[in-house]
């Protein structure tokens, strides 16, 4: 009876006991699992869904001497009977579309360019990415006193003056202050995008552009109907993020042109928010276009991401 006994253990320990270790490690995997994801949900709920939901409260209410009082709407006709508000918008619209023209086009088709070196492209990769290391304010200092220097002395009016055409102002012309800052956003920014793009380029199948080459097809040709088909979700998805992106326009504004620049030709909604704020002491105001903003930006992508689902669908 005591060898049927030992033999009895030994089968218990060899089926009995790996099964059992295998469900106790399976749930300390779920409960790690769990552990990092309530860090994740209360870091996103600590620093980004309190202050949105605190900052809708404080949209409709007023705080005097520190005393908070519920005010309802009158916070939102204020802000828009502003002046400001409908020039903030315009510019932000503004820079918004002339940086989807710019800042848009040109990473992709640096992308497709880099894509066809055969030499030297970890160089070619860190130089385009370099802007991007670069402090966003010591970059746009950068612009503003060496790039943008009105006299002849700035790097872009000794270009133009070698090619005998007018200098310009730059950010002191309310004309010309807009353009400036898409072109050292794009500056700036570009990097990241190009090496997405230029990811996404070499996951092309390379039969797909010789048998579009056997057809005939040039350059301009296979841009089209290769590669733009190809990289369509990648396209897409950076854009809606640059538009958002674009439209919280605030550092360009605040160290190009000192804040509102000439005319209130440079003055943001993001920028607005941060003068009713931080100049003002109109926290509640802040709130309220901040809201108008985030409202804005949720029925866009909400729009963009329906427009662009029907498309794949069709």
């Amino acid at each position: 009876m005591s060898v049927l006994t030992a033999a009895a253990r030994v089968h218990e320990q060899v089926t009995v006991h790996p099964a059992g270790s295998r469900r106790r490690r399976r749930i300390l995997d779920d409960l790690t699992g769990h552990a990092f994801l309530i860090g994740a949900v209360l870091c996103f709920a600590l620093f980004m869904w309190y202050p949105m939901i605190r900052g809708v409260v404080m949209s409709f209410q007023r705080t005097r001497r520190g005393e908070t009082t519920w005010v309802g709407w009158d916070n939102y006709t204020r802000i828009v009977a502003d002046p400001s508000f409908w020039t903030a918008w315009q510019n932000t619209f503004v820079f918004t579309v002339l940086a989807l023209v710019l800042g848009y086009a040109l990473p992709f088709f640096v992308a497709i360019l880099l894509n066809e070196f055969r030499h030297a492209t970890g160089y070619l990769r860190i130089l385009v990415y370099l802007p991007v290391m670069l402090p966003p304010a010591s970059a746009l200092f950068l612009f503003k006193y060496y790039a943008y220097d009105p006299s002849e002395a700035g790097l872009f009016n000794a270009i133009l003056t070698a090619v005998h055409l007018p200098t310009s102002e730059w950010m002191q012309s309310p004309r010309m202050t807009i353009p400036a800052m898409v072109i050292a956003s794009t500056w700036m920014n570009m990097g990241s995008a190009v090496l997405i793009y230029l990811a996404s380029l070499q996951n092309i199948p390379g039969e797909l552009y010789e048998a579009a080459e056997l057809d005939g097809a040039g350059v301009w040709r296979r841009i089209v109907h290769v590669t733009i088909p190809q990289t369509r979700l990648i396209l897409a998805l950076l854009a809606m993020m640059q538009i958002v992106a674009t439209m919280q326009l605030f550092i360009e504004p605040l160290i190009l042109a000192n804040g509102a620049g000439t005319q209130d030709s440079a003055v943001s909604v993001a920028y607005l928010i941060y003068q009713h704020g931080f100049f003002q002491n109109d926290l509640n105001g802040a709130a309220a276009l901040g809201v108008i903003m985030l409202l804005v930006l949720a029925v866009f992508s909400a729009f963009y991401v329906r427009l662009t689902t029907r498309k794949d669908d069709a």
